[in-house]
């Protein structure tokens, strides 16, 4: 279980909320049973991969704060050398798998999200900068690409939307985080956006981020061609992220902070979840 445990398995759930119903819309209906349980395992042995190379990376500040103290290596369940290792294997196995089961473009485009978020994010953005996941984010919104190559091989201006959605979705997600947990990363001396700045600031730039991402989803629609479904329920959803964003504005406090980290999760399954539903229809299945 410590081993899995390094793979952060609630982070990839997420990323896999957004791979599926990618492959939905690339392929104007339901792809092959087969491609989307390659895709998925593929970008799962990625990703796995990538989030224990980041728990080798921060060991030393995981063990500060109280969000992640009882982390494996923290603990001293797996050592540095184990969770190295198993990082490496996942990945090499990651790439193989995607290349022989779904295709090369794939299988670059996972291993690259990994590089991207080890060097740039984790040994570089995270300790050193304010923007560290506004830029580092970018590492998570890769798996609608390797989503949409996987079925049609290229890639095209929807899943650069769709790349630019979770791009922008992410800070406000985390930063809603952060705020709860700002004394933590003020411990460990990472300069989280709530750390260097005030709640306020931070509350406005969730805002900003937020309208911005609810304009992107709006976007979406007549991009890829999507029905009313899906746009219906992104101005739907967008609406209340932007609420939620609203009162945090008003009264940044770690508890309203919070629910928007909460709804933020729930926003993003929603609208993927509406986008391969709206899809599904209107494909005539």
């Amino acid at each position: 279980m410590a081993f899995v445990a390094l793979t952060k398995p609630r982070i990839i759930e997420l990323l896999l909320v957004t791979t599926v119903p990618t492959m939905v819309v690339a392929a104007a209906g339901l792809p092959s049973i087969w491609l989307m349980f390659a895709t998925v395992l593929g970008g799962t042995l990625a990703a796995g991969g990538a989030n224990a190379a980041n728990m080798f990376i921060d060991r030393d500040i995981d063990g500060l704060m109280e969000r992640t103290k009882g982390r494996p290596l923290v603990t001293g369940e797996v050592t540095p050398r184990q969770a190295l290792l198993f990082a490496i294997f996942l990945e090499i196995a990651a790439f193989a798998w995607l290349w022989g089961m779904v295709n090369l473009l794939s299988a670059v485009l996972a291993v690259a999200a990994t590089l991207f978020y080890v060097f740039v994010y984790s040994l570089w953005l995270k300790r050193t900068s304010k923007s560290n996941i506004v830029i580092g984010g970018a590492a998570g919104a890769v798996p609608v690409l390797v989503g949409w190559s996987a079925v049609t091989n290229s890639l095209d201006w929807p899943p650069l939307v769709l790349f630019a959605i979770i791009f922008v979705w992410t800070p406000p997600h985390f930063w809603a985080l952060a705020i709860r947990y700002k004394d933590d990363y003020q411990a460990a001396d990472v300069p989280m956006l709530p750390v260097v700045v005030s709640l306020k600031k931070t509350a406005s730039r969730i805002l900003v981020y937020t309208l911005l991402l609810w304009g992107l989803t709006l976007l979406f629609a007549p991009v890829a061609n999507m029905g009313w479904l899906y746009f219906g329920s992104a101005v739907l959803l967008g609406a209340v992220f932007a609420a939620l964003a609203l009162r945090v504005l008003r009264n940044p406090e770690p508890q309203l902070a919070m629910r928007l980290f909460g709804w933020s999760i729930t926003y993003v399954t929603l609208l993927f979840a509406a986008m391969a539903i709206d899809e599904v229809v209107r494909s005539g299945f």
